[in-house]
């Protein structure tokens, strides 16, 4: 899972430190300049590519077309 944070400038620091010290979380920052919305996109792309490969690789099952239209 991808989770997105704002927080202050004169906290990312420490926050980062924090995140790093957790051997299960992989922190980095957003390069300048990506907006949150962009950073929200890019994570949501990458789960569905995650998901697209699982498929792919034959983890899991794909779901019919019809079925999410249905969903919607």
């Amino acid at each position: 899972m991808k989770i997105v944070l704002d927080i202050p400038d004169n906290k990312v620091s420490f926050m980062m430190e924090l995140l790093r010290s957790l051997s299960f979380v992989k922190a980095k920052p957003l390069p300048l300049g990506v907006s949150n919305e962009k950073a929200l996109f890019l994570a949501e792309l990458g789960e569905a590519v995650e998901e697209l490969n699982d498929v792919l690789a034959g983890k899991t099952q794909a779901r019919d077309a019809y079925e999410l239209l249905d969903e919607l």
